[in-house]
């Protein structure tokens, strides 16, 4: 603002400065052509005066009187005849030189005719004013006046400096005029346009300090209103932010906003824990090039086709879970039916559906599991009261699969009992440092003796000082789940391998093998409750379902995630991934 001020105030001075001049300019040239035409009337009344007194008085007797004359006026006074020969002068006057002033004279008559009027002229720096004079029509000769043009400089020079310094005066007078007048109605306005910058900021806070701005006031008062109103609504617009961005990530249900190009813009936190993907990856991209299922990019394509409500159930593999969400799309419109773009929200039922199945599988299941360990129980008892206990040798083996039943029977009991206490609401680990390597070790001492029977080679690799935060227990018993449904899926001189490593943010624990694999396809059901690959195989090594549901839950209750890749027929890799502790 302060360069609008000068430049109003140079722009300012600039035309009155311009005014001035002219003014000045015209004024003087008024003033000198006023004074010289004055001059000229003056030279030719006193030019007149002397024909008339050449041509009542002979030229001798007023000789003395005209040498007086020329004097008393300044001037120089000269007398021709009527055949132009010099008969009286004055004398010098002005820096002329005799013959410059005779020759002068001559070239004005050659150039000028006198049948009854006369002449005035300008030559170097001399007024020359040629009168003829004579008695009726003839010509006695001529008086010529000439004087010099100083004194009309010095009037002239008089009048530029009056009209200088008055011009002067009142042109520091406007100046100082205009510099208050800027001052005192720009300074509000300096004032009330930093404002308006803050505003435009964003900084709804600036005010204009309060002060006499007299015919600005109205423009100070209206600006800080404005700001006054403009933080009240930035302050409710905040409180409403805050709420709905509030409400929208900790909703429990995915949210997902897509605009009307096709290009994502808004997803919460629950969306991206679902599907295990970043915000920053996903926004401002097109939906079809982000969203990993099918089947939710045909839903949404069949929104914008139609542009009409729709809901549907789906069944979606999202890493190693298999979720299930009801999923409802809406699309946003406007008002003048403007199309904003569709919302689409994705509740988990993934609870629900696994409650319902477990309601569904857990009596089927549970009472096959029971059904076979009793029957044999009951039909081995049967055998023996009806008399096989006298044969020692068939009392013996009957006896040993009874036992083997009931083994495999309070096997599957703890199991089921350990599970549910795990998915208690309550369960609790005993958390303190646990080093890797030494739970890794204690688990491979489990299964030394059973890896050497089958001729499996057995390794560990972790490197010592690797800490999580866990449960030993724990830890434990997920490593011995894993090692057993290695090796009993690892063929005769297979390997086995336990390996630990250290990521940036999380520890990873590998359980390796090269037994049959896993299908991809089954790959998502591992770890519900009593699922089994081979059935047979998994009964027939005393496998009860339950294990890898089990590590799973224990897994999560440590706040990490498991993993799996196989191929068939060249082996399995569990990864176990756990946060590393904070420092």
């Amino acid at each position: 603002m302060n360069s609008f001020r000068n430049r109003l105030l140079f722009w300012l001075v600039t035309l009155i400065v311009t005014v001035l001049i002219a003014l000045g300019l015209l004024l003087g040239q008024l003033l000198k052509d006023f004074y010289a035409e004055t001059m000229n009337k003056r030279m030719e009344k006193e030019a007149k005066a002397l024909a008339i007194l050449l041509e009542n008085e002979p030229l001798e007797r007023i000789r003395l009187d005209l040498k007086e004359m020329g004097d008393e006026l300044s001037s120089r006074i000269t007398v021709l005849d009527r055949h132009q020969r010099l008969q009286f002068d004055s004398g010098r006057i002005a820096a002329i030189s005799d013959e410059d002033h005779e020759r002068i004279i001559r070239t004005i008559l050659r150039k000028k005719q006198f049948p009854r009027f006369s002449v005035i002229e300008k030559a170097n720096d001399v007024y020359y004013y040629i009168a003829p004079y004579g008695h009726g029509s003839g010509r006695g000769g001529y008086v010529i006046l000439s004087t010099p043009t100083s004194s009309l400089k010095k009037v002239s020079q008089q009048i530029w400096g009056v009209l200088v310094s008055s011009l002067g005066m009142a042109l520091i007078v406007i100046v100082a005029l205009g510099w208050k007048i800027a001052n005192q109605y720009m300074r509000p306005i300096e004032a009330a346009t930093k404002v308006a910058f803050e505003l435009e900021k964003g900084n709804y806070a600036a005010r204009v300090p309060d002060g006499e701005y007299k015919e600005a006031g109205m423009l100070v008062r209206s600006i800080n209103r404005l700001a006054r109103n403009l933080q009240e609504m930035s302050r409710a617009r905040e409180i409403q932010t805050d709420r709905l961005h509030t409400l929208i990530e900790n909703v429990g249900s995915g949210l997902l906003f897509i605009d009307h190009r096709g290009h994502i813009h808004l997803i919460n936190r629950a969306f991206q824990t679902y599907f295990h993907l970043d915000s920053s990856d996903c926004l401002y991209r097109p939906y079809a090039d982000v969203l990993p299922h099918r089947d939710i990019i045909k839903l949404i394509d069949d929104i914008f086709i139609t542009e009409t409500a729709m809901r549907r159930h789906m069944r979606l593999t999202i890493g190693i879970e298999r979720k299930h969400f009801d999923v409802y799309g809406a699309p946003i419109i406007g008002t003048n039916a403007e199309w904003k773009g569709i919302v689409v929200v994705f509740h988990d039922i993934t609870e629900l559906k696994r409650l319902e199945q477990i309601r569904k599988d857990f009596v089927a299941n549970v009472s096959h599991e029971l059904k076979t360990p009793v029957t044999s129980i009951k039909g081995f008892a049967e055998t023996l009261l009806d008399g096989a206990m006298k044969d020692e040798e068939a009392l013996e083996h009957f006896l040993t699969i009874i036992l083997k039943e009931s083994e495999r029977l309070q096997t599957l009991v703890e199991e089921l009992l350990d599970l549910s206490k795990i998915e208690q609401h309550g369960f609790q680990l005993q958390l303190e440092d646990v080093d890797v390597a030494e739970v890794i070790a204690e688990a491979a001492a489990v299964f030394r003796q059973k890896a050497e029977e089958k001729q499996i080679d057995l390794r560990v690799e972790a490197l010592p000082g690797l800490v999580i935060r866990g449960d030993r227990n724990r830890l434990k018993q997920i490593l011995i789940n894993l090692l057993a449904n290695a090796l009993a899926y690892t063929p005769e001189h297979g390997q086995v391998a336990v390996e630990a490593e250290e990521k940036e943010k999380e520890v990873l624990i590998h359980v390796k093998d090269t037994g049959i694999g896993i299908e991809e396809k089954e790959i998502p059901r591992i770890f519900e409750r009593f699922y089994r690959i081979d059935k047979a195989r998994s009964r027939d090594s005393g496998g009860t379902g339950l294990g890898l549901s089990i590590v799973k839950h224990l897994v999560e209750a440590h706040h990490g995630y498991i993993t799996v890749a196989s191929e068939v027929g060249r082996g399995t890799v569990f990864t176990i991934h756990f946060p590393k502790p904070e420092r």
